[in-house]
């Protein structure tokens, strides 16, 4: 469905409305991490260390694992920023095709990661994946979003499709 069909169905606004549930879903993660101090290297590199012993993912996702947890100083930060960056321009409609592209990316990884592991939903990120993916697919950033306004403007106007939301 294109954006302009959505418009017209009148699903411009829920796509809106993932659009800026699934960001502020990710800023009420990253806000209920950094309380934890999940974000800090030993808490960081404890949790994905309790992932690689009790979860069932692959044996090649655990050795990637084992090398994240291994830099968690770097990694704990880059996910700070990831997951802030993300709630963000989700929920402002910024650049939301390749933002959204990521962050199905990073949830399906994240839903990797937790497979087998105790007390952890199979399906808790499967569904935010879904989202993130059928966002990038019908730019949801051109309905109620930044992107829609920026596009409006020369030379923002002339940015390839795949770079807007």
């Amino acid at each position: 469905m294109s954006v302009s069909t959505a418009s017209r169905s009148g699903g411009g606004p829920a796509i809106a409305a993932l659009r800026v549930m699934l960001g502020v879903l990710f800023l009420s993660v990253w806000a209920s991490n950094l309380s934890k101090g999940l974000y800090d290297r030993g808490p960081y590199a404890a949790l994905i260390d309790g992932y690689v012993a009790t979860g069932k993912a692959p044996e090649a996702w655990k050795d990637v694992m084992r090398f994240v947890a291994d830099h968690a100083a770097v990694a704990s930060k880059l996910q700070l920023v990831t997951e802030l960056a993300f709630g963000i321009l989700l929920v402002v409609g910024l650049a939301v095709r390749p933002v959204a592209a990521a962050a199905g990316v990073f949830l399906s990884a994240l839903w990797l990661s937790e497979v087998g592991v105790p007390h952890e939903w199979i399906w808790s990120l499967v569904f935010p994946a879904l989202v993130a993916f059928y966002l990038a697919i019908v730019s949801g950033g051109r309905v109620l979003g930044l992107d829609a306004l920026l596009l409006g403007r020369r030379p923002l106007s002339r940015l390839p499709r795949w770079a807007t939301g």
